[in-house]
């Protein structure tokens, strides 16, 4: 499942509840933003023992990886993540969330080619939902200031 969107509009909070299904029903789910996963295999990594690491992540049935373009990855980071979504394609289950569009990745990860790659691995047997609207954190911070505006 990919959840895209803009801040806001609930894309961690599904991904958290299709999550907390999952471990009901019995599968191991690992959770962390792109970015832990990507530190995550940058210290296997440093410490030679990333095939371990994504082997070890590819027996957990279920990865949620949270806020993917958020902050823009070294070409290091951008191999890493690749290195994650090759190694589950067609093997275990990923939900990914993300509040940039696809034709927007390549801004994060700063290679096309691996982008065109890595989202044509993610999107092959993917529910893809784009979300809508404004954001929720904002929303009570908007009637906030009309009162406040109202008050006047």
């Amino acid at each position: 499942v990919i959840f895209l969107g803009p801040p806001g509009t609930g894309k961690t909070h599904l991904s958290i509840a299709l999550g907390v299904q999952a471990a009901r029903r019995g599968y191991r789910v690992a959770f962390a933003t792109a970015t832990e996963w990507v530190m995550r295999l940058g210290e296997a990594k440093r410490t030679g023992k990333l095939a371990d690491e994504l082997e070890r992540l590819g027996r957990v049935p279920l990865l949620v990886v949270d806020e993917v373009g958020y902050i823009p990855f070294d070409p290091e980071a951008a191999s890493l993540f690749f290195s994650l979504i090759s190694s589950r394609y067609e093997r275990s289950s990923l939900i990914v969330s993300s509040n940039k569009s696809f034709s927007a990745w390549s801004e994060i990860f700063g290679d096309a080619v691996a982008v065109a790659a890595m989202v044509d691995r993610l999107v092959h047997h993917a529910d893809i939902i784009v979300l809508k609207g404004d954001s929720y954190r904002l929303k009570d911070k908007q009637e906030e200031v009309m009162t406040a505006e109202d008050t006047r």
